[in-house]
């Protein structure tokens, strides 16, 4: 297999087949709470697309070059350098779009303890090619890392527009709010869950 058709399996496997929030269910909290709007939920999705992107590639040198024979300090090292990106986001974001930043909230701090972006970090230490054999290098973790992110932000989209629609419907007291988001997504979940039976 050419390596485009590899770059091809890792996209479609981490946008649809394993995508984090459907599948592996990671991540859930910023998934329930921004995704109320478009806007916001946009906004989220690229800076979990950015932090996600940079984790992988930096978490990969770390286990690499770093940790080598101190595997067992992996999460530790992780979590630092997750936390150290959220940082540096929230400071770029607060700074040249503040109203983004405010409609964000808490949900942006908690980035840092988003296990979807811990999750693509250590998921790629074990990771192996479409072979079955060859394990991920640095371009490999990184786009897995990439792709896992634009995941995440089409699933916040698409929750995001059908809460949206939702809102301009007069739906039972009982069903407004989180129980409707979680049955829309156990059912975006199960529409997921027909890209199981792919075969790439």
């Amino acid at each position: 297999m050419t390596y485009i058709g590899e770059i091809f399996v890792i996209a479609m496997s981490a946008i649809f087949i394993q995508n984090f929030l459907l599948s592996r269910f990671l991540g859930l909290c910023p998934f329930l709470g921004v995704s109320t709007k478009i806007d916001s939920a946009f906004g989220m999705g690229m800076a979990v697309i950015f932090v996600m992107t940079l984790t992988a590639s930096i978490t990969y040198l770390i286990n690499v070059y770093l940790l080598g024979p101190y595997a067992y300090l992996q999460t530790i090292a992780f979590i630092l350098t997750i936390a150290a990106l959220v940082q540096f986001v929230e400071m770029v974001i607060q700074k040249n779009a503040p109203a983004l930043y405010k409609s964000l909230g808490v949900y942006l701090p908690l980035i840092t303890t988003n296990c979807a972006v811990l999750g693509v970090a250590i998921l790629n230490t074990t990771a192996v090619r479409s072979d079955g054999v060859t394990p991920y290098n640095f371009l490999d973790s990184t786009l897995n890392g990439f792709f896992s992110g634009v995941g995440f932000t089409v699933v916040l989209l698409a929750m995001a527009g059908i809460r949206q629609r939702l809102g301009l419907v007069t739906l039972p007291k009982y069903m407004r709010g989180m129980p409707i988001a979680l049955i829309l997504a156990g059912i975006m979940a199960l529409a997921f869950y027909g890209f199981m039976g792919f075969k790439l």
